[in-house]
């Protein structure tokens, strides 16, 4: 990590070259008081900065070359400024920088998304949160010495979300934010009920003893103590916008003490001496005085600059968003960074650029002729198509307006131009006369970047144009209209909701496409235009003698070329009995995309097994020896996409994770894959690029938003605010802060936006936490507990009570840090020496192999759920069993069918869990295996006990009483669940309200390399209500106090356990 670090009492000498830049241009934030309240330290461009506290002229005080410094907070004695850093693509560690020296030490190194809360008032401890312990992104509050040393938890519960921790002035107390995840979204204009938590007193002295200080019906965050220690403050939007609030710690009611009506009120900051509270609020620095309430903005202006990123020439070999190869094969388009270049198909090598905007480019086609290119830009805020011609090296707009347009395809003979406006409407372009017609109005796609690969397909004649159409219940099927006449036939009829890639084979007999469901494997159909007549082997043999006699004929004759094609014979649809004539190639895979190579006898298809992606073949071929099987012709992880064959169907192009690769087919069809090394040099701009970052967020959430009405913002409003904004940032995270602040306009769930993401984990996990108490106090690790399955557990050897004394032969000490020691070290061979006492009295090696925070993640997920079932059957006397949906991902619902064992089969009823689900697509199986009731027995010879038919014929059905658990933080596809549990009946539900954090989404990739998720489908229940920001109802309402698991007791599962077993009759233990 590189740091400069500029003493802000030098500032005036250092940075007077440089320009002083109006603060109100840039967005400032994160504020941090000194202790007597003199100076205000805040964040501006990935930068810190230090201002008088009345405002005026801010000096640079530390910046990271290559990342982003943010949340500074001073230390008691205003000597000191702890800080958070992502350089150098790390995790973000807590850094202190000594004000006086300008030296700079790191503190925490592990990974796991560390959150800087506070000093403690004495300055020995520096608090944050962190999830590197914990399940689901849920956090802890830790503690680490400004000394430095190995981090311990101060409040950790497995599965419970505690942040903004804020020690109290004697160091007794502790308040924490606790009860929902409102840390997650804090750049939310509003909330939904995950985003709800209260502040909560944990009394630190080892007794878990915690008190709920405020409501939890709404947020409450960035808890600071006042200096007597009676009254704490914070932010609250109770009152329906954020304010700032207090309340007394020796009784009475909360009340607030500002009074907005409306804006943001973020990452407030109180003087150690009470006297000036500031806050984030309208992009700049506001301050507050607690004793009269009054609340003002500061003038601040920047006297410097951060140096962000600057113009970089790069050859990019990678990071391709489409490629097309010509008709021709020997020229190959492609996108990089939004930019259209060519190159050449055979040799690569150095690329061609043809565009040159601050835009996005998207959707390439080549003409027949392979010398023109048509593509589409944005670059006048909308979407039209654009010509290149690489004769002549110019560049021609084909549409105009205000219009969309997407999808472009050349007709066989390139004389006409077909492409989708706003996604519903399939339009026709005469290339000469710039003659532009509509052929059908319909419901083909989604807008950008939602839209399918190939929603439509010229016939091989250019009299038809095949296509998509989502009709009732969002059924999407394939239709055909001819040009001629607008007549319109349906093609296809399937009660699927996917379908992409439509192609018509060469012969122009048949159309085909892939289909299926969300939760089912992509099928390829076909539709036979006309009856299948059959085809005979005997016929190729004289073919043989055709086809030397038509060479005879032509061979010699001036003009001729040795690519011309014999023209298309005429296409014909009988659509009697065409419904008939639609089969499902038996392929076997997942598929994603297929296309039909030029001789129509084999498909390429791009499908998954067990979850990676590769390209397959599959004969066509009514002749073939054998039947047809699906031939893998690559093996490597990568995303695969843009799968095309050559004109000759010898070669295949495609993407793989972004690299251009190429396979040339044998007559056998295998390959072997090959890199085509192609460089496209352009200049990597930010300054430029940022606006464009922006413009694409901007629209696609305008096109895409579930709400036209955008939940009431006025979206052009927006932009207007932001686009300033997003000008004068000067760093990626500077960018992305405003990103996800504009989407948090829109008050919605599932949004939010993303930076290109270049960290890995480096941490290796062990699996041991350790006795805090021992090390703070004495600086040795004592092993507190070893997590099941852990490298720790599985090496065996180590127990709670032993000591931790060395890795690799290098003693541990009070000032170690375990993660600095074990960074880069996952999967390695890592000794460890451990000891029954702290002397090493008889110390053993131990050789462990870590874990990256995943996997640590995983354990301590089944540790957990492994505790609740024990917690169940003994609550129930062995009668009740318990199984946990963690999600509602494909991989959850297998773990639900193996959870529901044949132990719980035979028990009188099960609890089922979904706290803490954050969703998925699989709802309706889950509840599937719940709803199913017995209609059937079968007994086998010999057998005397008759069983229930369905499991035996191979449907899961549990056919036993369930409750159901859900909690504030179930959200999306797991509020689903609990909405058709409760409609189906199949039981009572217990806890919190669900999260009200659904609408179903998807996302959109920057282009560079970010991206942002784009909400677009709305969900209501059966009565018309929307499940956004209305949580699931409970029938028994428990809502579980943070601490409560120290005890031993978990009160939702008390809850749970009693409701069932009044169902099923008899009671369990208590």
């Amino acid at each position: 990590m590189r740091l400069r670090y500029l003493l802000w009492l030098l500032c005036g000498l250092l940075l007077a070259p440089l320009s002083t830049m109006a603060a109100g241009t840039v967005a400032l934030s994160q504020p941090s008081v000194s202790p007597d309240g003199n100076r205000i330290a805040f964040v501006a461009n990935g930068g810190i900065w230090s201002v008088s506290g009345q405002g005026g002229s801010a000096t640079l005080l530390v910046a990271d070359d290559g990342g982003n410094d943010s949340r500074p907070l001073y230390s008691p004695d205003g000597q000191q400024l702890a800080f958070q850093s992502d350089g150098g693509g790390e995790a973000s560690g807590i850094y202190l920088l000594d004000l006086a020296s300008g030296v700079v030490r790191r503190l925490t190194w592990a990974d796991g998304g560390n959150q800087l809360d506070a000093w403690s008032r004495d300055g020995q401890w520096i608090y944050f949160s962190s999830a590197r312990d914990n399940v689901g992104g849920m956090a802890g509050v830790y503690r680490v010495r400004a000394s430095g040393g190995t981090p311990m938890p101060v409040s950790l519960e497995r599965y419970r979300n505690e942040s903004m921790a804020a020690p109290s002035p004697d160091g007794m107390s502790l308040a924490v934010v606790g009860g929902g995840m409102g840390d997650w979204q804090w750049w939310r204009h509003g909330r939904s009920h995950i985003d709800e938590g209260a502040v909560w007193l944990l009394r630190d002295d080892g007794s878990h003893q915690y008190r709920r200080l405020t409501a939890d019906d709404a947020r409450a965050e960035w808890p600071m103590w006042a200096p007597d220690g009676n009254t704490l403050y914070y932010m609250s939007d109770r009152s329906g916008a954020e304010n700032i609030w207090r309340v007394p710690l020796g009784g009475g009611n909360e009340s607030a003490l500002t009074r907005f009506a409306d804006g943001r009120v973020l990452w407030p900051s109180l003087a150690a001496n009470g006297k000036l509270l500031a806050f984030e609020r309208d992009f700049g620095i506001w301050t507050l005085d607690p004793a009269s309430g009054h609340a003002a903005p500061l003038t601040i202006t920047l006297a410097g600059a951060i140096r962000g990123p600057q113009p970089e020439h790069e050859n990019l070999s990678h990071g391709y968003s489409q490629i097309a190869l010509s008709p021709d094969g020997k020229k190959l388009a492609l996108i990089a960074h939004g930019e259209v270049f060519a190159t050449d198909a055979a040799d690569g090598g150095h690329a061609r650029r043809v565009t040159r905007t601050a835009a996005e480019e998207y959707d390439l086609a080549w003409a027949p002729d392979s010398r023109r290119l048509v593509y589409g830009s944005s670059r006048d805020g909308h979407g039209q198509l654009y010509l290149y011609d690489f004769a002549s090296g110019k560049e021609s707009a084909l549409t105009h307006g205000a219009g969309s347009d997407t999808a472009p395809r050349f007709s066989p003979d390139g004389k006409q131009l077909a492409f989708l406006r706003n996604d519903r409407e399939l339009c026709v372009l005469d290339i000469a006369s710039g003659k532009l017609r509509s052929v059908v109005k319909a419901r083909i796609d989604l807008p950008r970047p939602l839209d399918s690969t190939a929603p439509f397909a010229w016939s091989p004649d250019g009299r038809w144009l095949a296509y998509l159409d989502f009709g009732p219940r969002m059924f999407r099927n394939v239709h055909a209209v001819a040009l001629a006449d607008g007549k319109q036939v349906v093609l296809s009829s399937l009660a699927n909701t996917d379908a992409d890639n439509v192609s018509w084979s060469a012969d122009g007999r048949s159309v085909l496409f892939t289909t299926g469901q969300r939760t089912e494997e992509g099928q390829v159909a076909r539709v036979d235009l006309l009856p299948r007549t059959p085809v005979f082997r005997e016929d190729r043999f004289q073919d043989l003698f055709k086809a030397k006699a038509d060479d005879d004929k032509h061979k010699g004759k001036a003009g001729d070329h040795a690519d011309d094609k014999p023209p298309a014979k005429p296409v014909r649809i009988d659509a009697d009995g065409i419904r008939e004539r639609l089969s499902l190639l038996p392929v076997g895979l997942d598929v994603g995309a297929a296309q039909i190579s030029p001789d129509g006898k084999s498909l390429l298809l791009t499908a998954q097994v067990a979850g990676t992606t590769n390209l397959y073949s599959w004969s066509l071929d009514p002749l073939a020896k054998e039947p047809p099987v699906a031939r893998q012709l690559t093996h490597t992880p990568g995303d695969k996409q843009d799968a095309q064959f050559s004109a000759d169907g010898k070669q295949v192009f495609y993407l793989d994770a972004g690299k251009i690769q190429s396979l040339k087919l044998d007559d056998k069809g295998d390959a072997k894959p090959e890199a085509l090394a192609v460089d496209a040099a352009m200049e990597v701009d930010f300054d430029s690029e940022k606006r464009v970052v922006f413009e694409q967020a901007w629209r696609w959430l305008r096109d895409t938003f579930h709400d036209p009405a955008m939940h009431g913002t006025d979206w052009n409003a927006v932009h207007t605010t932001y686009a300033p904004l997003v000008a004068n940032a000067a760093t990626p995270a500077a960018l992305y802060r405003l990103l996800n602040l504009m989407v948090g306009e829109l008050d919605a769930s599932h949004s939010g936006a993303r930076a290109p993401q270049k960290r890995e984990s480096i941490t290796g996990r062990l699996g041991l936490l350790f006795d805090r108490a021992e090390y703070e106090a004495h600086g040795r690790l004592r092993i507190a507990s070893v997590l099941p399955l852990s490298p720790a557990a599985v090496a065996g050897g180590i127990e709670p009570g032993d000591y931790l004394l060395a890795i690799d032969g290098e003693p541990l000490d009070a000032a170690s840090n375990l993660a600095q020691r074990l960074a880069h070290r996952i999967g390695d061979k890592v000794s460890l020496r451990i000891a029954a006492n702290a002397a090493g009295t008889r110390a053993r090696e131990v050789a462990v192999k870590p874990i990256d925070s995943r996997d640590l993640s995983e354990l301590v997920y089944r540790a957990w759920t492994a505790d609740n079932r024990a917690y169940v059957a003994k609550a129930s006397g062995g009668r009740l069993g318990y199984v946990h949906l963690r999600d509602m991902s494909y991989a959850s619902l297998q773990d639900f069918y193996k959870d529901l064992d044949a132990q719980n089969a035979t028990r009188d009823g099960v609890v089922i869990d979904i706290r803490n689900n954050f969703g998925g697509f699989v709802n309706a199986y889950a509840l599937d295996v719940l709803a199913r009731r017995p209609y059937l027995n079968m007994t086998f010879r010999g057998f005397d006990q008759a069983e229930p038919a369905r499991s035996i014929l191979g449907q899961r059905a549990l056919e036993r009483p369930t409750v159901l658990i859900t909690n504030r933080v179930t959200l999306s596809d797991g509020e689903d669940f609990s909405e058709g549990y409760r409609a189906l009946g199949l039981g009572k539900i217990v806890g919190e309200p669900t999260a009200g954090w659904i609408i179903y989404t998807s996302a959109g990739k920057l282009i560079d390399g970010g991206t942002v998720r784009l909400p677009f489908i709305t969900i209501t229940d059966n009565h018309g209500q929307p499940m956004e920001d209305h949580p699931r109802p409970v029938d028994i309402p428990v809502s579980r106090p943070l601490g409560e698991s120290f005890q031993g007791k978990d009160s939702e599962l008390d809850a749970a356990v009693r409701s069932l077993l009044g169902t099923v009759g008899g009671a369990g233990k208590s």
